[in-house]
């Protein structure tokens, strides 16, 4: 088996356990030998093989595991019993911990956390101050952000986008028909979702409540400048929404 990296002797201490610095010492990749990594607590903690890496001030420990072609870079944090792999990215300030697991072209950055037996894989991104927790997963080209959460059972999946302050739960004290995504319309295909507790709206880049999405819309989407096609689709879209809202009212 290569050998890419081997132990510099510079340590820190996290927690109680001590953290080694890396050094590449056969070029692999990107990385040339004699390039400084980040801190691993064990060798196990990141494969010899393939072209996984751990740099910057990220930090790997406990029984934590980074392989294939997984990066783990910035101020990242990866431990507990968290796998990376595939082709996935950690970075920023985002920290992955449990028994996460975060694979196949997934990323993790920002501020975000992923927790418990949570999974986020395949393309789905998940940033901001995200949290991603319980056995709830991200997939497909779904993304989390924002302040949002999304824990207990649930699952994002496809193209949905879920952010703002948007907290979705399965399983918990809230149900699957607090939320609902629609999609794709508009010129990005992109899909809205409208979380009732919270009344928050949130498609492509607009985040905001129901009122304000009917301004962006009319002010993006104007009729009476010939943009029939996509108002029509988000006036449908709202439609719904203000139905589920008045639902909720009911309810109350």
């Amino acid at each position: 088996m290569m050998q890419k990296y081997k132990f510099t002797g510079i340590t820190k201490e996290v927690y109680g356990r001590t953290l080694n610095q890396i050094v590449c010492v056969t070029t692999f990749a990107s990385i040339k030998s004699g390039e400084i990594g980040g801190y691993i607590e064990k060798e196990a903690n990141l494969s010899q093989d393939g072209n996984a890496w751990v740099c910057g001030n990220a930090e790997v420990y406990g029984n934590a595991k980074v392989y294939g072609n997984a990066w783990v870079y910035g101020n990242a944090k990866v431990c507990e019993d968290a796998w990376v792999y595939g082709n996935a990215w950690v970075c920023g300030n985002a920290k992955v911990y449990g028994n996460a697991k975060v694979y196949g072209n997934a990323k993790v950055y920002g501020n975000a956390w992923v927790y418990g037996n949570a999974k986020v894989c395949e393309d789905a991104e998940v940033y901001g101050n995200a949290k991603v927790c319980g056995d709830a997963e991200v997939c497909e080209d779904a993304e989390v952000y924002g302040n949002a959460e999304v824990c207990g059972n649930a699952w994002v999946c496809g193209n949905a986008k879920v952010c703002g302050e948007a907290i979705l739960r399965r399983g918990f004290t809230e149900k699957v028909t607090d939320y609902i995504v629609i999609g794709p319309q508009g010129t990005r295909s992109s899909f809205a979702t409208f979380h009732l507790h919270s009344k928050t709206v949130c498609t492509g880049c607009f985040v905001g409540n129901l009122n304000e999405f009917k301004k962006a819309v009319y002010k993006t989407h104007n009729p009476d400048q010939g943009r029939v096609t996509f108002n029509n689709q988000y006036q449908r879209v709202i439609r719904v929404f203000e139905f589920l809202q008045e639902q909720d009212k009911d309810a109350q």
